[in-house]
């Protein structure tokens, strides 16, 4: 089934503010939220689909990739684009509730306390986003391409495989929290008894403490090393434009999800083509006797030469499309033009007889920008000069 419009899902418009889009979600939140609505699968995934929306629409890179391409680009995140928030699960849902209700969920001192990512109260950290720019020709942006990059990043530690302590008997489940990660206090008001939640400020949320560290990471789970990144760019992409791999940026301390990685579209200028949109230009200097005359030419195109005709009486400024020459839209069949634009070349230095053959054709009508309808015509002074 297709999806519905993110803005749709939100109740926006597609020009609402960041502040807009995040009430909208807070009110999607609460009224659809699983505790409130238990046992409703409808409700469920109507909490889910405004979270992918809000997930989407509140980062500035992942909403200009949706206003362009809507969800189209989405399709191609497995080729190194899209927005790397499809499929979210009630962990990723649950961890945005920090950022939109001012930590936590509105549903903790309601319903027995609020859901925290990683299950049972757990806090799960999630590892930054990288960027790294990747330059493209002409050729590779018309045809796509495959690039393969060494990323420096934070990696998983494989000496501990990410868990920072040194053997599993390592591990002592908190006696703070009791492995919940979280800390719950009853407070007694006018209203009643209200019961908060809050992380436990012993294990960070973790749920256990690490009595021996890794002597490599030194119990972060992570170390700075190197990893080969292939990244599938796809036909179409232009000058600054970003795509996103989702999980491929710094890994997270002790299992937490990794960061994105996002990629930055640079061109690398082309010798004699230039970029006009999904159009190309190229400048075609011509001189004046092949214009006047009429000649065939090759021109460079993205896949190669290519033949055209200059038709006599040819003028400068003049532009020949060459169809579907040019580049691909990003997600689409369709594709651009060559525009050749028509320059006349003039010589600096003539010989001797080249300027005594111009002079005597230099007072013919067809040397003038009207000439005269009864006057003779170049071709017939010309062939009067050669017999």
């Amino acid at each position: 089934m297709a999806k519905r419009d993110y803005y749709d899902v939100l109740g926006v418009a597609k020009g609402a503010s960041a502040d807009d889009i995040k009430k909208a979600y807070r009110k999607m939140a609460i009224k659809y939220h699983p505790d409130k609505n238990q046992g409703d699968k409808e409700a469920e995934e109507k909490f889910k689909e405004a979270a992918e929306a809000y997930e989407v629409l509140s980062t500035p890179e992942k909403r200009q990739r949706y206003d362009q391409f809507g969800h189209a680009a989405n399709a191609s995140s497995a080729n190194g684009g899209g927005y790397g928030g499809g499929g979210m699960n009630m962990d990723d849902i649950f961890s945005q509730f920090g950022d939109i209700f001012g930590g936590g969920s509105p549903f903790e001192g309601f319903f027995g306390g609020g859901r925290q990512s990683g299950g049972g109260g757990r806090r799960v950290a999630r590892g930054s986003n990288l960027r790294i720019k990747v330059r493209l020709t002409l050729e590779e942006i018309a045809n796509g391409a495959e690039k393969k990059i060494k990323v420096n990043k934070q990696i998983i530690c494989k000496t501990c495989d990410g868990s920072g302590a040194k053997d599993k008997s390592s591990f002592q489940t908190c006696k703070t929290c009791g492995g919940s990660g979280a800390v719950r206090r009853v407070t007694n008001t006018i209203l009643g008894q209200m019961q908060t939640t809050s992380t436990c400020p012993t294990c960070n949320g973790e749920g256990s403490t690490i009595l021996s560290k890794c002597t490599v990471c030194h119990g972060d789970g992570v170390v700075r090393g190197e990893e080969l990144i292939t990244i599938q760019v796809p036909a179409g992409v232009s000058e600054g434009m970003q795509l996103s791999m989702s999980g491929k940026g710094n890994a997270a301390p002790r299992g937490g999800v990794p960061g994105d990685l996002i990629i930055l579209i640079e061109e690398v200028p082309h010798e004699t083509l230039k970029r006009d949109g999904n159009n190309v230009i190229y400048d075609l200097h011509v001189n004046f006797v092949d214009a006047t005359l009429g000649t065939s030419v090759e021109v460079p195109t993205i896949d190669g030469k290519a033949k055209i005709k200059i038709d006599p009486g040819t003028q400068g400024g003049k532009i020949l499309r060459l169809k579907g020459k040019g580049l691909p839209e990003v997600n689409s069949y369709h594709r651009g033009d060559q525009l050749v634009h028509i320059n006349i070349w003039t010589p600096k230095a003539l010989s001797r007889e080249e300027r005594e053959i111009l002079e005597k054709l230099q007072g013919s009508p067809n040397f003038k920008p009207n000439p005269g309808k009864n006057e003779k015509s170049f071709f017939e002074r010309m062939k009067e000069y050669f017999e």
